[in-house]
């Protein structure tokens, strides 16, 4: 009897090690970097109620369409099968006459009336935390909307910068003082006006617990007013993430705001190339790889960039595909491979999932449709469980080793675990050979397709259709993918034997 008690108290004990150190190994890892984003314009995403519908006109772009917080809790269910870990909102503050879109701020303080109250945001934000969804608000804090009330306040007009149009977006000085499309640039040099926005960032964090913010309009305002920005928000909260919109082609003047304390970037020389190369076929990829080489030298952290390859502002993935009479479904596929597997959070903006078509503003931004394609959404959803199962495909490193005109193979490697990633970029079917020193003695196992390829001679082989991407792990040739699960099964079944043996 006592070796019984000896042999289950052992088991137990181990079992329990085994148990704490993956809880531990979880909770150590879990960073922004592990995130995926998925951004939510409020007012066109899901009308959850129906009592702040008024002025609401959908046959009207421009106007409001009937998008709440209440419509967006109603689909977090949705975003977590999505495989979405976080959500950035477009502002949420009250904004003036047909904000709809949240940019065109009328009090910093209240939220806007369309989507609800501050009890349902908080709402919102609970239940978003309760799923591990973490809550980004947009904000701006570069300018008002058109009319705002500060304008016509004698005690405020030092609030805001003369009005004057950007005419020289080289001249940094005009860039940060010059009135953007007309809206009252604020003078964040006053320091009774840094005050207020500064209390304002930190009273929304404490007021709603939310976990970061979307700055928007970055460039706009002076790296002095970030640094002390980023140094209060910290305060309040030490993880909050900053993620900025610094709409610029140069690594070189987007990482400078690094500097200025903001953690990350909306990665929009990314965008471009990915865009371009993926709306047509026959193209080469070998510019990603020199986007991220330029990335991992000017930024702290490149892992925590947001790629994307849809926003607000710019027309439509599918619509750029269609323009070049290209099979949208195709192109969007392999972007969205390269989306989810390349180094960066990806940003997935609503309705791409969809395969949502749009031009310019505010074509881009129409109601969301949850039932247009439902194909594409399980594909979507698909890339977003493999991006959280697979370490190395959020923590991985990147190399490009192959590189054969449209046809390209990129490796990921994190710890013991090694991806390949392979793209046909091209309309016709190819064969894909390459060589690399981990491959012998190993299988590739598709992670979407769930196929296998058996590596021969050290080297591997692929038939890969046109306009197709696959995402292999690299799989030693004995092993079993249900190994570690049988051998927990058996150590529970180990257990509950001894149990019934000491109960004897």
């Amino acid at each position: 009897m006592g070796k019984k008690i000896i042999i289950l108290g052992l088991s137990f004990l181990l079992f329990l090690s085994v148990q704490n150190k993956a809880l531990a190994e979880k909770k150590e890892e879990r960073s922004w970097k592990d995130e995926t984003i998925y951004f939510i314009m409020v007012d066109r995403f899901q009308n959850g109620d129906k009592k702040n519908d008024f002025e609401v006109d959908t046959s009207d772009p421009a106007a409001y369409h009937g998008g709440d917080f209440k419509g967006i809790t109603e689909k977090l269910d949705y975003l977590e099968k999505l495989g979405v870990t976080a959500i950035w909102m477009t502002p949420v503050v009250k904004n003036k006459e047909r904000g709809y879109h949240g940019y065109w701020t009328e009090d910093f303080y209240e939220t806007e009336e369309h989507f609800g109250t501050k009890e349902d945001l908080k709402q919102l934000v609970k239940e978003a935390d309760d799923r591990d969804i973490k809550v980004i608000l947009d904000l701006v804090v570069n300018h008002t909307g058109y009319k705002h009330s500060w304008q016509n306040d004698p005690e405020k007009k030092d609030w805001f910068h003369p009005q004057e149009e950007i005419s020289n977006w080289d001249n940094q000085q005009n860039v940060e003082n010059g009135w953007l499309a007309g809206l009252p640039d604020l003078n964040t040099e006053n320091p009774e006006t840094r005050n207020y926005l500064l209390d304002m960032a930190e009273y929304w964090i404490k007021e709603t617990d939310i976990d970061g913010y979307r700055l928007d309009t970055v460039k706009h305002v002076p790296k002095d007013f970030w640094i002390e920005f980023s140094k209060r928000v910290k305060e309040a909260k030490s993880d909050f993430y900053l993620i900025g919109e610094v709409w610029h082609n140069d690594p070189r003047y987007i990482a400078e705001y690094n500097k200025a304390g903001i953690h990350s970037f909306v990665d929009y020389p990314l965008f471009n190339e990915m865009v371009r190369i993926f709306k047509q076929s026959g193209q080469s990829l070998s510019e990603l790889h020199s986007v991220w080489e330029r990335n991992k030298y000017y930024y702290e952290d490149p892992y925590t960039l947001g790629n994307f390859i849809d926003n607000h502002d710019n027309i439509r993935f599918v619509r750029e595909v269609l323009l070049k009479q290209e099979d949208p479904e195709k192109r969007l596929k392999l972007a969205l491979t390269y989306l989810y597997t390349a180094p960066g959070i990806p940003i997935l903006y609503q309705g791409t999932e969809h395969m949502m078509d749009g031009a310019k503003d505010p074509d881009n931004r129409r109601m969301m449709d949850f039932s247009q394609n439902k194909k594409m959404e399980t594909f979507t959803a698909k890339l977003g469980d493999l991006r959280q199962k697979h370490p190395a495909l959020r923590r991985g490193d990147f190399s490009m080793i192959k590189d054969d005109g449209a046809k390209a193979v990129f490796k990921r490697t994190y710890r013991d675990e090694t991806i390949y990633i392979v793209y046909n970029n091209d309309k016709k079917d190819a064969e894909i050979t390459f060589k690399d020193k981990d491959l012998s003695g190993h299988k590739f196992v598709d992670l979407i397709n769930e196929e296998e390829a058996k590596v021969k001679g050290g080297k591997i082989e692929l038939q890969v259709k046109g306009e197709t991407a696959h995402v292999f792990l690299l799989q030693e040739e004995s092993s079993n993918p249900y190994l570690y699960a049988a051998i927990a099964a058996g150590g529970i079944l180990v257990i509950l034997l001894l149990v019934f043996l000491f109960k004897k």
